[in-house]
């Protein structure tokens, strides 16, 4: 055994092995705890993922759909005019949160959605279909800055559990084990060796 060679059979040795085998079945005790955490705080980013995702898709859909009807109606000129004349362009503001010691974005959006009359074209030179393309397109863009939040997040944690469960198996099946095997090589030479102690006693009295 390797873990031989680097050790002292003394007892001040094991009593700083036996500390250290505290400590690390402290610290894997603890990530693990974590990991299973950040599994459970996963599972429930993952279905907020999927209804994001899916909602992203339909509102796509509704979008494409409204911008080909004013195309269609108004004409290509009108739809392009009107987008020129949008001014106040979406503001984000990129913060972080804490996820079980995981960081996190958090994307605060301003002026995505807006009312009729913040859009910033005339509303007189403009039809209805117009202003529903425009609407849809901008609930689009609300539901993306969602999913792009969320699906950060998801990755974020996947890595830190990727990371956690590293640890915890370096522990669980490396660092343990030979703190464990060092602990009973150890005792075993300090056993032999007061067996040698007494038994050479015995011989000096005889």
């Amino acid at each position: 055994m390797a873990i031989k060679d680097n050790i002292k059979p003394t007892r001040s040795e094991l009593i700083e092995l036996k500390k250290k085998i505290k400590l690390s079945q402290g610290g894997h005790k603890l990530l693990k705890m974590k990991r299973d955490g950040l599994i459970l705080e996963l599972f429930e980013i993952l279905e907020k993922a999927k209804d994001i995702r899916s909602e992203v898709e339909k509102q796509f859909a509704l979008a494409t759909q409204k911008l080909s009807i004013a195309k269609s109606v108004d004409g290509v000129v009108v739809v392009k005019s009107t987008a020129f004349a949008l001014k106040d362009n979406p503001k984000l503001e990129l913060e972080s949160k804490n996820v079980m010691g995981v960081v996190v974005p958090k994307i605060e959006a301003s002026s995505v959605h807006k009312s009729l009359s913040e859009h910033g074209y005339g509303i007189i030179g403009t039809s209805s279909r117009i202003d529903e393309a425009v609407d849809s397109y901008e609930v689009l863009v609300e539901k993306i800055i969602q999913a792009a939040e969320i699906e950060t997040t998801m990755k974020k944690l996947l890595e830190d559990i990727e990371k956690t469960k590293r640890r915890v198996n370096a522990l669980e099946f490396k660092v343990i084990p030979e703190l464990g095997e060092a602990r009973d090589f150890i005792v075993l030479r300090l056993e032999e060796m007061e067996r040698e102690n007494t038994f050479r006693l015995k011989r000096i009295k005889g």
